[in-house]
């Protein structure tokens, strides 16, 4: 994959991931989250790092292009979709249940929950991701 695909991926991605999580885990979940955290207190932020979430939106793009792009072939959306799902599904799978054994910030439904809503978060940042591969597609070029 050359440095103009990741980059693209990586922002296409990170703006998509950042806003569709915001709209599940802020808006629509919001509540189970809070009726859902552990023993520990004061670990929340009243309002957010906004830079630092963007950041993290980034990093999680660059993971899901990262892994398209070690694809042979085109990948449709749907394929980008399942892409992003796998790797949001096994990345929070592992933040999760390595924080519910190392700390008391969320109870155990919420960490077998979180990492399930993460099929569709990084699924629809994955498919946003190889929708923007399609449109760089050029005739005769090879497409991840």
């Amino acid at each position: 994959m050359d440095a103009k695909r990741f980059l693209t991926g990586t922002i296409v991605g990170g703006v998509t991931l950042y806003a569709t999580g915001y709209l599940i885990f802020n808006v629509m979940f919001a509540d189970f989250y809070a009726a859902n955290a552990g023993s520990a207190t004061g670990v929340d932020r009243s309002a957010q790092l906004v830079w630092a979430v963007a950041l993290a939106s980034l990093a999680y793009a660059a993971l899901i292009t990262f892994a398209m792009g070690n694809r042979t072939g085109t990948v449709s959306i749907g394929r980008g979709a399942t892409i992003g799902a796998v790797v949001g599904f096994l990345l929070w799978f592992t933040v999760d249940f390595y924080f519910y054994g190392a700390s008391n910030i969320a109870n155990l439904t919420r960490t077998i929950v979180d990492p399930l809503l993460e099929f569709v978060h990084g699924g629809i940042g994955g498919a946003a991701i190889a929708a923007v591969f399609g449109r760089l597609s050029t005739p005769g070029s090879k497409a991840p």
